[in-house]
C-alpha cells in the first residue's frame, strides 16, 4: 500500500513551492491521514537532466515500492523513465510526452535518446493514471495518445485544461484518495 507521494515539477521550476498546484496538492495530500507528500526543489531545474533528476529522485526523494510519483511534463518524463528502473507504487503523469518536441532544451535532458520500456514501466508499477488536455499549448495530444496506447493508464482527458499549470488541482487528489481505497 503507498504511504507516499513526491511531487516531481515540470522544468523551468525553480521554487517549486511557488509553481503551479504543487504546494497545494502536497498539503492536501499531507491532509490525508497515513500519507505523506514530498515537494522538493529538483537539481538542474531548466534542463531537467534525466542523469541529474532520476538519482535524485532515487537518493533524495526516495520513491520506493511505497511512493505514487506525480510528474507534471517534464516531471511526468522523468517518472516514466524512473518506473523503467526501479518499481513505485504507481505513476500519476500530468501532460507527459515522448519525443523532444523538436526543441534542443528537450533534447540535451537524456530521456528521448532510446526507446520506452513500456512493459518495464507496467511491471513495475502497480497503476498508472494519466491527466492529458487537448488544448495542451505546449504538448500535443498525439504525445499523449502514445503514452495511453502503451501504458493503458487511468486516462483523465479535458479539451480545457492546458497544461495544467493552474494553482489548485483538485482532480488529481480525488484520484489519489481513490487509489488508496484500493
Amino acid at each position: 500500500m503507498a504511504s507516499r507521494v513526491v511531487i516531481v515539477p515540470g522544468n523551468g521550476c525553480g521554487e517549486v513551492e511557488k509553481c503551479n498546484w504543487y504546494a497545494w496538492a502536497r498539503d492536501e495530500i499531507n491532509k490525508v491521514e497515513g500519507m505523506e507528500c514530498v515537494l522538493k526543489n529538483m537539481p538542474d531545474p531548466v534542463m531537467a537532466r534525466e542523469s541529474i533528476w532520476i538519482p535524485f529522485m532515487h537518493d533524495e526523494l526516495c520513491c520506493d515500492e511505497k511512493t505514487i510519483i506525480v510528474g507534471h511534463s517534464s516531471g511526468a518524463v522523468a517518472a516514466m523513465r524512473y518506473a523503467e528502473k526501479y518499481k513505485v507504487h504507481g505513476i500519476i503523469l500530468v501532460s507527459p510526452c515522448v519525443t523532444d518536441l523538436g526543441m534542443e532544451s528537450e533534447r540535451v535532458s537524456g530521456y528521448y535518446s532510446r526507446p520506452w520500456e513500456w512493459e518495464l514501466m507496467k511491471m513495475n508499477s502497480q497503476f498508472v493514471a494519466l491527466y492529458g488536455s487537448t488544448d495542451d499549448p505546449f504538448i500535443s495530444w498525439t504525445e499523449m495518445q502514445v503514452v495511453i496506447d502503451n501504458l493503458n493508464p487511468d486516462c483523465h482527458k479535458f479539451d480545457d485544461r492546458g497544461h495544467f499549470m493552474t494553482s489548485v488541482f483538485p482532480d488529481l487528489i480525488a484520484t489519489i484518495q481513490k487509489l488508496l481505497k484500493h
